[in-house]
């Protein structure tokens, strides 16, 4: 049951230490192949995660925002023990083996939810049961984080909302930041994978995939985060870079959470396939 006040969501995000305001990640995920070592990606990944704890503060939680959790309205997971979810097929069996047993944060996801419900923001269900990390979520945070010792939560999106909505909602989480809380959006900056030409060299792309990329990422350079929620009025280069736009909708939550005037890095600027943006950002 529920607290029908937000005392506790209060207490328990203060229970979270203040720390120097924690980074905002966009990972461009790619394959669920990149999840195994061996490959540029992967390592790219491990580098990063071995800066927290020497160059960045260790975060306290990780809430992660993947391309591959759509809902009905948005939900957070509120399991202890979340489950590596394998949602994929045609792949070797050594990545279904693969598992991510890193724990959850119940009382965080129902606080989180609490103080995002007093800012007059839709509410965020919470999630005992069916979810838990999907590939676009673990893939990522295994390489970076092997030791599966930080807490991870997962926030859906809700495909039916317009995309102002995904950035608003991210708006409201930016103070999490500020308690250790590493916010994770797993996506990429292009993503067809009707167009995609396995054995595609990383620098090669179709025009449109470039042209989509290279937009985007300017908006990224120039610190004009707010016109990225526009990117539906690229019209028919929206359209092809992305059929439906799930993946491109993490990189909104990671974007909403910082500001425009954060220093910000791109990392793993190639391409897969040709038609896939592995471009990534790290902020702060």
């Amino acid at each position: 049951m529920q607290p029908t006040t937000d005392v506790f969501a209060l207490e328990r995000i203060a229970s979270l230490k203040k720390s120097d305001r924690m980074p905002v990640l966009f990972l461009g995920h790619g394959s669920p192949m990149n999840a195994l070592s061996g490959n540029e990606y992967h390592e790219s990944w491990h580098t990063l995660g071995a800066e927290f704890g020497t160059r960045i503060a260790r975060p306290q939680l990780i809430l992660c925002i993947s391309a591959h959790w759509l809902t009905e309205g948005w939900w957070l997971t509120a399991m202890d023990q979340p489950k590596t979810i394998h949602d994929f097929g045609g792949f070797p069996q050594e990545l279904f083996d693969q598992r991510y047993p890193v724990s959850g944060d119940a009382a965080a996801a129902q606080a989180i939810s609490q103080m995002v419900r007093q800012r007059g923001a839709l509410p965020l269900g919470l999630d005992v049961a069916a979810w838990g990390l999907d590939h676009g979520s673990w893939s990522v945070l295994k390489p970076m984080f092997p030791d599966a010792d930080i807490p991870v939560i997962q926030l859906s999106m809700d495909y039916s909302r317009p995309p102002e909505d995904h950035y608003a909602l991210a708006q409201q989480l930016k103070s999490l930041r500020q308690r250790g809380v590493l916010i994770v959006g797993s996506g990429n900056i292009v993503h067809n994978l009707r167009q995609m030409q396995r054995g595609a060299p990383g620098n090669q792309a179709y025009d449109w995939a470039l042209e989509f990329d290279q937009t985007i990422g300017g908006y990224l350079q120039q610190g004009n985060l707010g016109a990225l929620q526009n990117f539906l009025k690229l019209g028919q280069l929206a359209k092809i870079a992305h059929p439906s736009h799930e993946h491109y909708l993490p990189l909104l939550y990671a974007a909403g959470a910082v500001d425009g005037k954060e220093p910000m890095r791109f990392f793993n600027t190639s391409f897969q396939g040709g038609s896939i943006s592995m471009r990534s950002v790290v902020w702060g």
